[in-house]
């Protein structure tokens, strides 16, 4: 693929200074390790390349950078104020019940007690009732069985967010 038939929201952000793409990366998974491979490999020909890269990157963390990655996400059912992206991830826990939101608030503190971090779950498209059955199901892991779901999630979130970071309208 010629550098013309790069996608234009990808064309940008191929040539965007070296810290405000940096910066960008870290809104998309709030990880100094994760963005920096992302950076390393610019420019990308297509969005499944950076997205492929987004993936190899996040394969390669390390405990402590899936933990610094984690602390970039607010908990289901309290979206940052302020935050377009998190409230829009977590739009099905807008309209559900306050019962539903009490209990939600319940399990992700007893989720935070047991494995040291935030609930994270690829919540877009997902209702109210779906990630609390999420959570339910989760809570009984291992930390082990848990960090490698969390690894997945997050790769989900983080291939949701670059295509956005990439598109043509951004």
């Amino acid at each position: 693929m010629t550098s013309t038939d790069t996608p234009p929201g990808l064309a940008r952000f191929n040539v965007l200074a070296e810290h405000t793409a940096r910066a960008a990366l870290y809104e998309v998974c709030a990880c100094a390790a994760w963005a920096g491979q992302l950076l390393a490999h610019r420019p990308y020909a297509t969005v499944d390349d950076l997205c492929a890269a987004g993936d190899a990157a996040l394969a390669a963390l390390t405990a402590e950078d899936l933990a610094e990655a984690m602390a970039g996400h607010p908990p289901i059912g309290r979206p940052t104020p302020g935050d377009a992206t998190s409230a829009r991830e977590q739009r099905g826990m807008a309209g559900a019940a306050a019962a539903l939101k009490a209990e939600m608030l319940q399990l992700n503190l007893a989720y935070q007690n047991r494995f040291g971090h935030v609930f994270l779950i690829c919540a877009t498209g997902k209702t109210a009732e779906q990630m609390r059955d999420a959570v339910k199901e989760r809570i009984g892991n291992t930390p082990e069985q848990e960090r490698e779901i969390v690894r997945t999630e997050l790769g989900k979130i983080n291939r949701i967010r670059l295509a956005r970071l990439v598109e043509e309208d951004a």
